[in-house]
């Protein structure tokens, strides 16, 4: 079953279960979803539906981080909440060994040593990363690993 259809079931047992926060989240991942496709006049993958969820966290994390400097801790809660269900789609990130493992088996099958090389090493390790791992980590680990 497509990730897609996996969120279209979630929204329609969260409706059933009368879950609104649940069901609120669904819906702005799913009116996402649906934006990029009429805007770019494609049927998203589960790549892309992953892409989309990463940038939503990514929004929500900022918004999150706006509403307690405010002082705001009732929308700061919903805030998490709603991270919650998005971050529950995502697949499972990637520890830091497996990363540096990762980074390890880029350097030996590119054979390079030094800083300067550094966009090629991530433009091998992007491909294999991107879902499971935050590339702004990766690039911090593959800079201290090529100093």
């Amino acid at each position: 079953m497509s990730l897609k259809v996996t969120i279209q079931e979630d929204m329609k047992a969260a409706l059933k279960a009368k879950e609104t926060t649940r069901l609120g989240a669904i819906r702005m991942l799913l009116a996402a979803i649906k934006q990029i496709e009429v805007n770019d006049r494609i049927e998203l993958d589960d790549a892309g539906i992953v892409a989309v969820i990463k940038k939503m966290v990514r929004q929500y994390k900022e918004s999150l981080s706006q509403f307690e400097k405010a002082g705001r801790e009732d929308l700061a809660f919903r805030e998490r909440e709603e991270l919650k269900v998005l971050s529950a789609y995502l697949p499972e990130p990637m520890s830091e060994t497996e990363v540096v493992a990762a980074i390890e088996a880029a350097i030996a099958e590119s054979q390079t040593a030094k800083a300067a090389d550094m966009g090629k090493l991530m433009a091998i390790l992007k491909p294999r990363l991107m879902e499971r791992a935050d590339m702004a980590e990766v690039s911090k680990l593959v800079k201290a690993r090529l100093s």
